[in-house]
């Protein structure tokens, strides 16, 4: 049986994207190079950044064709991190809002990946 434990991101400045995930996840990279950054996310789950151009095969899709989930507690807290996120500077293209599933915003990391943030309104 296979286990997934890394998200891999596709991005320009690895050393930016490292950055940007430490200041809105509150964790440090465990491994940095100038074309990789690695990071906790959860129990068993990394994020890699891999600058782009490095990729073998090279990559032929643009950012913001899927999305990183983070689930919270409840509608408070996503609007608690998104007004954390935006301090931070993180761009919102979707503010908190109350979708069919649940309250949800979405922000994205300098390269154009979406990172929704989400609260269930009734266990899915």
């Amino acid at each position: 049986m296979l286990t997934a434990s890394n998200i891999l991101l596709y991005v320009t400045e690895p050393a930016r994207s490292a950055a940007f995930y430490q200041s809105i996840l509150g964790r440090a990279p465990v491994e940095q190079s100038p074309g990789f950054a690695l990071l906790p996310l959860s129990e068993g789950m990394m994020l890699g950044l891999w600058k782009r151009e490095s990729v073998q095969p090279a990559p032929d899709v643009a950012p913001g064709g899927c999305e990183i989930g983070f689930k919270l507690a409840d509608d408070a807290a996503v609007d608690a991190t998104h007004a954390e996120w935006q301090a931070k500077g993180a761009r919102i293209p979707l503010a908190p809002v109350d979708l069919e599933f649940g309250r949800s915003f979405v922000a994205l990391d300098p390269d154009g990946h979406r990172l929704r943030v989400y609260a269930l309104h009734e266990e899915m």
